[in-house]
């Protein structure tokens, strides 16, 4: 262990198994990770915030090292805030990486100190996000196994099923 302090950014609606993957192998990483949830007034998420931290303290209570945040702004201004200067980031296929590149420069051009590590998710999670999952249980898909039972129980009392 090295004693850093990583960020793990991310809307987080909701929090996936594959969210999890990334988050338990940073942690193998990292001495602490804080799960920092993006506030961002041109998304429109289906959980609010309150929700959504609320589901992952619930998700995770039994994880040590985490902190569970949220910030607005620039995400390597949080991360100098927070004095971590490392971002985990999460990829499962080549538009994730295109994406992520471009979010890393910009990071990088904002801020030399703070660098961008990737994590490929478990091949298990590679075709899975949190839009997927959502779209799925509107239709009252079968999504167990995809996100935590509780994740799980709240998209259905989203969309009434």
């Amino acid at each position: 262990m090295n004693g850093r302090t990583a960020i793990y950014p991310g809307t987080f609606d909701p929090i996936t198994n594959g969210h999890i993957s990334i988050l338990n192998r940073a942690l193998k990483i990292f001495d602490k990770l804080i799960i920092a949830i993006l506030n961002n007034p041109n998304k429109s998420p289906l959980f609010t915030l309150e929700e959504r931290i609320a589901m992952i303290k619930e998700v995770l209570k039994d994880k040590g090292n985490i902190e569970i945040d949220y910030f607005n702004g620039l995400l390597v201004d949080y991360a100098v805030r927070k004095n971590a200067n490392v971002i985990v980031r999460g990829l499962r296929a080549l538009s994730d990486f295109e994406y992520e590149f471009q979010l890393a420069l910009m990071n990088r051009k904002l801020n030399r100190d703070v660098q961008s590590i990737f994590l490929m998710t478990d091949y298990k999670w590679f075709y899975i996000s949190s839009t997927i999952i959502k779209e799925a249980a509107a239709l009252d898909g079968d999504i167990s196994g995809l996100a935590p039972p509780l994740v799980c129980r709240k998209l259905k009392e989203k969309f009434g099923h």
